[in-house]
């Protein structure tokens, strides 16, 4: 790629940062022979995201498999900025779950959400992309 092209590949640490400056994006789980994907809010534990939920959907996908992938996305003016990971979801249970206890992560909805669930993060990868959304440029002046 040269300096030129629109698509920016990011280091994993770039990846992690943007991760670590965020707090919402989409988690993508199997449920019953299907792809599901959900709206989330998560904080960081090293390598590892963490995130509340309830009992539902949601969990019982992650535990009957527990191969997810986790998606957070930005647009900020002429560039966009997406990160993807890959890995395995795990509930927390006893002292393991007390690590919510010092994360900034909590329920944005007023909802009972008493499962602390870690992402194992196995992939991560990242791009920036440089936008020309010609339709912005050619709208009639009004």
């Amino acid at each position: 790629m040269s300096d030129r092209d629109p698509v920016h590949v990011l280091h994993p640490e770039e990846s992690w940062r943007f991760l670590r400056e965020h707090e919402f994006g989409r988690l993508a789980f199997h449920l019953v022979g299907e792809v599901h994907i959900v709206p989330i809010n998560y904080a960081l534990d090293g390598e590892r995201l963490i995130f509340m939920t309830a009992e539902g959907s949601k969990l019982f996908g992650v535990t009957a498999n527990s191969d997810v992938a986790f998606e957070v996305d930005e647009i900020v003016g002429d560039r966009a900025t997406s990160v993807i990971v890959r890995g395995r979801a795990k509930t927390l249970e006893g002292q393991a779950a007390y690590v919510i206890e010092r994360l900034p992560v909590r329920p944005w909805i007023d909802t009972p959400k008493s499962v602390v669930v870690a992402i194992q993060v196995e992939e991560i990868s990242g791009r920036r992309f440089d936008l020309t959304r010609p339709w912005l440029r050619d709208l009639p002046a009004g």
